[in-house]
């Protein structure tokens, strides 16, 4: 790493060390990432050459979700955990432009997010804000006084948990942890997923390339499942899924303005939106 590199980076900022936001950021062509986080990525290119396709899906799958939920589903408020460093088409921008007033949180426990989301937002406290919380410890989330400020939880809520989950080893529960959020959520309110996902022996080739995937992933970031489908369903339970269920990002409700085209990584990256009856 250039040593103006390290100067440049917000205070209190471990430049050498790859991030998870940050090896996303780079994924996506953004410029908030450090020499650690490049030389990640291009062990995890070495493996899925187009993970960038597959970041890039995902963002268009959020942006989709999101148009959705404000849109069409009548949804006024917005929980985004794990929401990353801020990039084109953030959530505050999609709701809003559909239905003015919405308010929107995010949620991340990444010091750099925080540093980008809350200059980025620091003239739109109104209806947005960033909160500095962990998905480990849900019942702190929903009860956060800024939360709470612009969040009625009596009311509807698109709960957004994109590319966060599966950061959660097996033994922390993530669809427990899902399980509670929901469950202080009211009735009508939605819960958007997106995650690694390992087809097993449906797709054998991709299959292998999620686990060396996996690997890397942990001993690089201490990070990373790539988990089953039925793993991932779990997350859902007691929600009536939408369709098209639980589908590569690509496959749910395109757009006419999609342009990712992932490859072999096209069955590795999964989502889904499902509404609390």
């Amino acid at each position: 790493m250039a040593d103006g590199e390290r100067e440049q980076a917000p205070k209190g900022i471990d430049t050498t060390k790859p991030n998870v936001s940050r090896v996303y950021d780079f994924m996506l062509g953004g410029k908030d990432n450090y020499e650690a986080d490049r030389q990640m990525a291009h062990r995890a290119l070495e493996i899925a050459p187009d993970a960038p396709e597959a970041a890039r899906a995902n963002r268009e799958f959020l942006g989709r979700v999101v148009r959705f939920l404000a849109a069409e589903a009548g949804v006024r408020q917005f929980l985004d955990i794990g929401s990353g460093l801020p990039t084109q088409g953030n959530v505050h921008e999609i709701a809003q432009s559909a239905a003015p007033g919405t308010r929107v949180v995010y949620v991340d426990n990444d010091p750099i997010v925080l540093v980008h989301g809350r200059a980025l937002l620091a003239v739109d406290e109104g209806s947005t804000t960033v909160v500095e919380a962990d998905l480990r410890e849900p019942d702190r989330i929903i009860d956060h006084p800024e939360v709470r400020r612009l969040i009625d939880f009596d009311r509807p809520v698109g709960l957004l948990m994109f590319a966060i989950l599966h950061h959660l080893t097996d033994d922390e529960d993530p669809a427990g942890i899902a399980a509670r959020m929901v469950d202080r959520l009211a009735p009508g309110s939605h819960l958007a997923v997106s995650h690694f996902h390992n087809p097993g022996l449906a797709y054998p080739e991709v299959s292998r390339q999620a686990f060396a995937a996996e690997k890397i992933f942990n001993e690089t970031l201490g990070t990373g499942r790539w988990r089953t489908r039925e793993e991932i369903l779990a997350y859902f339970d007691g929600l009536d899924l939408l369709e098209p269920g639980l589908v590569p990002l690509p496959e749910w409700r395109p757009g006419s303005g999609d342009r990712a085209v992932p490859g072999i990584t096209y069955h590795t990256f999964v989502g889904a939106v499902a509404r609390k009856p």
